[in-house]
């Protein structure tokens, strides 16, 4: 094995773990946050900047939200620059770090596969993975294996039973609009911008309507049409609209890994003794 081949072996663990570390430390800092509060969208304007020779030197979003300050209770408004497009009314989170001059939009709440301190383990874990693999331990590397195997289906279990104690109530929603968001752009090497296809939707929750751009996305343009309906879940106990329920194949997906994980760590114990 060439020495480049041994490097990219660190990638995948050294992407993850950075994915992983970013996700918790976002939680970190809206925990630790001064003050935070529900806010409505009421004005979204696109703002595009280009130099004297037509390149995009800004491409942002100034988002206008309405909010209660718990501190003052006075109603606020507020415009912040976000890479994001919001609908109107759409209902949002905001919060102000400590120590910070002004508050922040929090952004969405992504419904990740896997929790961002297990992402981050598990990517710690690839690492050294490679690391034993290229000073070939196979016994140690065989046990990271065991360990990323056990992890991630314990991780997809434990959710599964999370989202069936929730009790979630099916919510009806109507896809109103289509958010398009560009990746990438055309150059001589690919050919073709590429773009991504978030549904916005409106529901009746409550008896108040609200609109939310989904997390859900494709990269087809077809995929969701306007007028269509799509399926959101209400948390009766944190009051939080999720995209994803329960799935039994989650669960069961789970299991496989974890009995993979023990298999892997008993071949271990068989080279061992």
């Amino acid at each position: 094995m060439t020495d480049l081949s041994q490097l990219f072996l660190y990638l995948p663990g050294i992407i993850i773990f950075l994915v992983g570390s970013g996700q918790v430390r976002n939680r970190f800092l809206a925990r630790r946050a001064d003050f935070s509060a529900d806010a409505a969208v009421i004005g979204c304007k696109h703002v595009v900047k280009k130099d004297k020779k037509g390149r995009e030197t800004y491409n942002y979003y100034d988002v206008t939200v309405e909010y209660r300050n718990p501190k003052s209770g006075h109603k606020e408004r507020l415009t912040v620059k976000s890479p994001v497009e919001y609908a109107q009314a759409q209902q949002v989170r905001i919060y102000q770090a400590k120590g910070g001059d002004r508050p922040v939009l929090a952004g969405y709440k992504e419904e990740f596969l896997f929790r961002p301190w297990v992402t981050m383990i598990g990517g710690a874990l690839l690492i050294l993975l490679a690391l034993e693999q290229n000073r070939g331990h196979e016994v140690q590397a065989m046990a990271c294996l065991s360990l990323i195997f056990i992890g991630a289906g314990i991780n997809l279990t434990v959710d599964y039973i999370r989202l069936k104690r929730c009790g979630l109530q099916p919510l009806d929603a109507e896809i109103t609009d289509i958010y398009t968001r560009q990746i990438s752009r055309e150059t001589k090497i690919l050919k073709g911008a590429k773009y991504t296809y978030y549904p916005v939707v409106r529901y009746e929750l409550n008896g108040q309507q609200n609109i939310r751009r989904c997390n859900i996305n494709s990269s087809g343009r077809n995929t969701f049409q306007t007028g269509e309906r799509l399926t959101l879940y209400y948390d009766p106990g944190s009051g939080a609209v999720l995209e994803k329920h329960a799935r039994t194949g989650a669960a069961a997906a789970g299991v496989l890994l974890v009995l993979i994980g023990l298999l892997a760590g008993a071949s271990i114990l068989s080279v061992v003794l």
